[in-house]
């Protein structure tokens, strides 16, 4: 991909290093390519490196699965979930092709080849949306980010959840108003929420994969997914990441639904 004068040198590149605390020697090395502009997806955001450190630390049971990261912008977990082998699309706005461009410019800069790169609005159920292979997981950091598209967002996952019933939407979010809830549109649209502890998967850091985030802003990671009792069981759709167990549940704060269903979504 080439780039004009002005936009070189308005783009500047930024290297993660995720390492393996337990398996010491393992690491990998990430190039996300910033570009000055006022558009929010164009650089690396807290949320970002908090959700790429757990996808770092369930990379292998990534590996030949199919990923779905929404509202990429800079790609950051999608490129890490590739680069630990699972079959990756990344996806947009469709009225943002500088985004879009910004999500190629990634996988060149990390030499991903096979990545797909698609405009995908939220709320919309559009026909890019409709022929997606299935999925076995959705990335999505900070997404929650104005109220006015949570409802957008989650009617996107819904969409997904048709053909993908068993697919989890893994996604990390900034704590920025305690006015701010999905506890209801949890509730409408039948959705699980579990709050998974930053420590389980060594997140709980100001500074995370060799950079100076997230800093001291407060970032909690949660799966969503179809409430359990309306997953019907098939070889087809494979368990991926852990299970959803009440060892895992942080009910005092953020958004997160305990083991029997009862709902406790809330972002604080």
């Amino acid at each position: 991909m080439e780039h004009s004068g002005n936009e070189a040198a308005n783009i500047a590149y930024k290297v993660f290093t995720f390492d393996d605390k337990k398996s010491k020697g393992e690491t990998l090395s990430v190039s996300i390519p910033e570009v000055l502009d006022p558009q929010y997806g164009m650089y690396v955001w807290p949320c970002a490196v908090v959700l790429a450190q757990y996808v770092w630390a369930h990379r292998d049971d990534l590996k030949g699965k199919t990923v779905l990261e929404l509202g990429a912008g800079v790609s950051l977990p999608g490129v890490v979930a590739a680069r630990c082998g699972a079959d990756v699309i990344l996806s947009d706005a469709s009225d943002k092709p500088l985004c879009l461009q910004n999500c190629r410019r990634s996988c060149e800069a990390n030499g991903l080849q096979g990545v797909s790169v698609l405009g995908l609005s939220w709320g919309e159920v559009s026909p890019e949306l409709l022929m997606l292979p299935k999925l076995d997981v959705i990335l999505g950091s900070d997404v929650f980010y104005d109220p006015e598209d949570f409802e957008d967002v989650l009617v996107t996952f819904v969409s997904l959840l048709r053909k993908n019933p068993r697919v989890q939407f893994w996604t990390t979010y900034q704590l920025r108003s305690s006015d701010w809830s999905i506890q209801m549109l949890l509730h409408k649209w039948k959705l699980n929420c579990v709050q998974v502890p930053l420590d389980h998967f060594d997140a709980d850091e100001s500074e995370l994969a060799g950079s100076a985030l997230p800093g001291r802003h407060s970032i909690q990671m949660m799966i969503i997914s179809k409430k359990t009792e309306e997953v019907q069981e098939g070889p087809d759709y494979p368990a991926v990441g852990p299970p959803a167990s009440s060892g895992d549940l942080q009910v005092e704060s953020g958004m997160c639904v305990s083991a029997c269903g009862q709902q406790r979504a809330a972002l604080l």
